[in-house]
């Protein structure tokens, strides 16, 4: 999304994304202004002829949500609405969702650079390995596993929290199992420091 620049018409109605390179030769030849500054929106001079934009469709938003792990919006209209209706500072008790299935997004971040585990005081407890990749898998990996044999045979989802040994705990959505082999795990995600789920 950082290429493009969102536009609205004189009218503040929104128009379909252009170029960073478009919106800066409109902004210097003065056929546009800054509209808003986050997210970064241009609006569109009377003179300007507005042909080489589409009208986007913006469907109704009720609510805006204010917790940041559940994030919605359909499409780039709905997000420049939601940022164009003004903040009261209250706290949305209900969310409209325009889907039957929403994606949950959740930031986990890229792990640790320390050396070693500390305890509560700073002292050193237990060593850490530089090495991530254990079995061709790395902790954060999306994997899907299908256990045939031993005490834990199903079919399980998430991400993969990897040791030396091969037996790998995989996140799921119900809990967290414990001493799945590497070799009923498959990759379907390489980790990119983010969780993902319905």
């Amino acid at each position: 999304m950082s290429n493009f620049v969102f536009v609205v018409d004189t009218n503040r109605q929104p128009l379909s994304l252009c170029t960073a390179g478009m919106a800066r030769s409109l902004l210097k030849a003065g056929k546009a202004a800054v509209f808003r500054r986050y997210p970064f929106t241009i609006i569109l001079n009377k003179a300007v002829v507005t042909e080489h934009f589409d009208k986007l469709s913006v469907p109704p938003c009720r609510s805006v949500v204010t917790d940041p792990s559940l994030r919605h919006a359909q499409g780039n209209a709905t997000a420049l609405r939601q940022a164009q209706e003004p903040r009261s500072g209250r706290s949305v008790d209900s969310l409209e969702v325009l889907t039957s299935k929403p994606l949950l997004i959740a930031a986990k971040g890229h792990g640790t650079r320390q050396m070693c585990g500390t305890d509560k005081y700073g002292f050193p407890t237990r060593h850490r390995s530089r090495m991530q990749i254990h079995k061709g898998f790395q902790t954060g990996d999306l994997v899907a596993a299908t256990v045939t044999t031993g005490k834990k045979i199903g079919f399980y989802v998430g991400r993969v929290l990897c040791r030396a040994s091969g037996n790998f705990d995989i996140a799921t959505s119900s809990g967290r199992v414990a001493g799945i082999s590497h070799k009923y795990c498959q990759a379907i995600h390489k980790k990119d420091g983010y969780s993902y789920g319905f």
